[in-house]
């Protein structure tokens, strides 16, 4: 069932001041630019695509969507062409840069709207952020973690990196918080798994000849342990390994509900409940609402017990 994640939307649009479908900004047409770093993968394709389904809700709304393809400068660049075309507002999915001064110097010399979606971009101005606490993520992981091994046994750390990623350090750090408190030991991979499903397998292939008697692991997102997952089975080791994550990406809530796997759990980051989320805020922003300036989504722990009532086949992430 895909209706208990819709309502986890409905209650974060409940954190709006107004309600979008009686605005009056619905009365006159807009232009909203949608600036992304990378639509490299799922997650961010999804966000994007969120929001460009929600607004198709708005006659009059029309969305202006680019791709950086991770580069900051082109980022910015984007922002001024966008900004050129006289859009009503902007939303700004970041992906993993963690600051972009010059792009939010502009959007406000220009005196236009901003709602940053996902990640919170440090330094610089902006009217609203959106998004997830990664850190309250990896506390609620950390706590399953905790559980499941009863205060023994080894937890692996597979991190997405670079070492300044502060949405990778928020969920890592949030976890170690309850399973270090625990005296759970725990030995982070050296490197980096890039967050992706490559990177996942080749950090887990390394620790596991490194370490005979790993009790479970945790990666900063859902790919990495897909990867991990593999290379676990491939050693003949998944029947004494669970592993934990954060994201919820189809693929693994899909993995979490097949009877005997050993993918145990992950932390709700949903990035169409994100989209629509700020899609709605710049909305009722336009409309001339006080909105907050940051607003955290729920993220609940996802497990066999919980899963398929958050499970979306359709959905693009």
């Amino acid at each position: 069932m895909k209706h208990l994640g819709k309502l986890f939307l409905l209650g974060a649009f409940a954190l709006m001041t107004v309600a979008t479908a009686h605005l009056p900004a619905a009365a006159k047409d807009l232009k909203i630019g949608v600036v992304n770093l990378s639509l490299c993968c799922s997650y961010f394709v999804g966000m994007d695509q969120a929001i460009k389904d929600e607004a198709k809700v708005f006659p009059n709304v029309t969305v202006l969507s680019t791709d950086a393809k991770g580069d900051a400068a082109k980022l910015t660049s984007n922002v001024e062409d966008l900004l050129s075309q006289k859009v009503d507002g902007l939303i700004v999915s970041a992906a993993w840069i963690e600051a972009a001064p010059e792009a939010l110097d502009a959007i406000k010399a220009a005196g236009v709207p901003v709602v940053l979606v996902d990640r919170m971009l440090k330094g610089g101005d902006f009217t609203s952020w959106i998004g997830p606490d990664n850190y309250a993520i990896g506390v609620g992981i950390g706590q399953y973690i905790v559980k499941r091994l009863n205060g023994q046994g080894l937890v692996v750390v597979l991190r997405g990196g670079p070492a300044d990623n502060s949405i990778g350090l928020a969920r890592t750090d949030g976890m170690l918080s309850e399973v270090e408190k625990a005296g759970i030991k725990v030995e982070a991979a050296p490197d980096f798994g890039g967050w992706s499903v490559d990177g996942g397998f080749k950090l887990m292939e390394d620790m596991l000849t490194k370490h005979p008697q790993i009790s479970a692991v945790f990666c900063e997102n859902d790919s990495m342990c897909q990867g991990a997952q593999k290379a676990i089975k491939d050693a003949g080791r998944s029947g004494d390994i669970f592993l934990a994550s954060v994201d919820g990406e189809k693929g693994t809530l899909k993995e979490i509900m097949t009877e005997g796997t050993n993918y145990a759990a992950t932390g709700l980051n949903n990035s169409d409940q994100i989209g629509r989320a700020g899609f709605h805020r710049l909305m009722a922003i336009l409309a001339g609402a006080q909105a907050p300036k940051e607003t955290v989504l729920p993220s609940p722990i996802i497990t066999k017990d919980n899963a398929e009532k958050f499970y979306n086949p359709d959905s693009v992430f």
